[in-house]
């Protein structure tokens, strides 16, 4: 468990310096001692003296502490929020094409996005004030377009971006199989790696690491350290394209693989990985397979087969599009047959499953009349190690979903409007005082001051796919941008 040890006013001889006669058991006893004194500072800042602090209080952050660094869910924040307002909204507006991807600085400061004309571009989070463009650069013809992989930017489609724990690189990656690193405050081109072989999909970092996965369409994904600049190694597994991926603190990582319809946990130090079969494995593919068809006469079995084509054959999954962890153990996975489902890496099948989570889409034939279809889940995002996450299609909202105290199953908790397709979705826990001078970010109640800072909910939306032009919705006034909302706790003083 990693500890804050820094404290004001420490002698250095009871402290900084280690006895050279001193036990490992005597040290543990002095760093425990020290941490528990910081507990108390911290606690009795400015109010109380640390004598009077309940030892309730310390060990109910000592608890905390414990719990922050085991990797589990911890924060069940969901009935928090209240969802029956639309919440204050940041708009932004700068990309010609549909935004692939939209990241927030975990300080609140800077916003991030990206668009299929291969622009990326920088904002200011307070003020919504574009900061920087970082263009498309255009290929050039024999042997400069040879000498393309040197170019400082990015020369096709931008897809993914992703933003490094402590804020100082931005990474991006997309169809010219590049993935590029830039330095966050000067806004400036730092490295380019090669090595993927088709479309780079997705980008995460290792929570508070500059360790960068890759995903792409070559079936592989990368590990790059961003601290040496260097390659690591390549990850196989998947039998199709990788579409999403995600990772938290541990050293694991959790992918998709479109059409090959897995899940697949990583296990990076081990060099193992788990795999999770999806295609939602319902009714339908068991009559074709003639599993559900045991005990029943032919004319039973018939009869059981027609119902069951007719009802349920649209939902069947044929693709897995995106995927967020929880914690380390617990993820979510999203398909082409709008169901989200719950995995945790203890059982092989998934634990819950959301069917067509955002409803169903009609379109008009003129052979077959009206048909329909499920939207399918084109973005999932998590608020980490909680109970809130969120996710987005093309039904002109953002869905957010609670899960239940016994990790078994969620709920839907609340909607926020996103007209046109979302096809990003990243929650920002900024520290407090962080938005205090961002007028767009306070609450709609005259005179209200929040006690804690708000929540970033972060969505790039446009009026297609990310990946493709399966999809383009114009009407309920889609546009090619990012939204901001600031989710509020309820608990708020005057």
């Amino acid at each position: 468990m990693d500890m804050d040890l820094r404290t004001e006013e420490v002698d250095a001889n009871e402290s900084g310096e280690e006895d050279e006669d001193e036990t490992p058991a005597e040290k543990r006893l002095r760093l425990a001692k020290l941490y528990l004194d910081s507990v108390k500072e911290g606690l009795a800042e400015g109010e109380y003296d640390a004598a009077e602090i309940d030892k309730e209080l310390v060990s109910a952050r000592l608890k905390q502490d414990v719990l922050e660094h085991s990797g589990k869910i911890h924060l069940f924040v969901a009935d928090n929020f209240n969802f029956d307002e639309p919440p204050p909204t940041l708009r932004t507006k700068g990309h010609r094409f549909t935004v692939t991807s939209a990241v927030a600085s975990d300080d609140g400061h800077y916003l991030f996005t990206s668009g299929k004309e291969g622009s990326i571009i920088k904002w200011d989070l307070h003020t919504g004030a574009r900061l920087a463009t970082f263009p498309k650069i255009k290929p050039g013809k024999g042997k400069a377009k040879a000498n393309m992989q040197d170019v400082q930017g990015h020369t096709d489609e931008v897809l993914a971006l992703a933003l490094s724990g402590d804020g100082k690189y931005l990474a991006s990656a997309g169809k010219d199989r590049k993935v590029g690193v830039w330095d966050v405050e000067a806004g400036k081109w730092v490295k380019g790696f090669g090595g993927h072989r088709d479309t780079i999909s997705a980008l995460a970092f290792r929570k508070g690491t500059n360790q960068l996965y890759t995903a792409s369409y070559d079936r592989t994904i990368k590990l790059f350290d961003l601290s040496v600049m260097g390659y690591v190694e390549t990850l196989f597994g998947h039998q199709d394209c990788v579409l999403d991926l995600d990772a938290l603190r541990a050293e694991t990582a959790v992918t998709v693989g479109g059409r090959d319809k897995t899940v697949r946990f990583w296990k990076i130090v081990d060099e193992s990985q788990l795999v999770f079969r999806g295609g939602g494995r319902s009714s339908v593919r068991e009559l074709l397979e003639g599993g559900a068809l045991e005990g029943l006469d032919e004319e039973e079995a018939a009869e059981a087969q027609k119902k069951h084509h007719k009802e349920q054959k649209k939902y069947v999954e044929g693709s897995l599009e995106s995927v967020a962890m929880l914690d380390e153990s617990t993820f979510l996975s999203g398909g082409d047959s709008g169901s989200i489902s719950l995995w945790t890496t203890q059982k092989k099948k998934p634990i819950f499953t959301q069917a067509v989570a955002h409803g169903l889409n009609e379109t008009h034939s003129e052979t077959e009349g009206l048909i329909r279809t499920p939207r399918w889940i084109t973005s999932l995002g998590s608020l980490r190690y909680s109970d809130l996450f969120a996710s987005g299609s093309w039904d002109g909202e953002i869905r957010l979903w609670k899960l239940d105290s016994k990790l078994k199953s969620f709920s839907l908790v609340g909607t926020v409007p996103a007209p046109g397709v979302v096809n990003s979705l990243r929650f920002v826990s900024p520290p407090k005082g962080a938005l205090e001078n961002a007028t767009w970010a306070q609450p709609a109640s005259s005179g209200v001051v929040p006690k804690k800072s708000p929540v970033l909910l972060v969505a790039g939306v446009g009026q297609e796919t990310r990946l493709g032009r399966w999809i383009t919705v114009k009407e309920g006034g889609a546009r090619n941008g990012a939204l901001v909302f600031a989710l509020h706790p309820r608990t708020l003083s005057g």
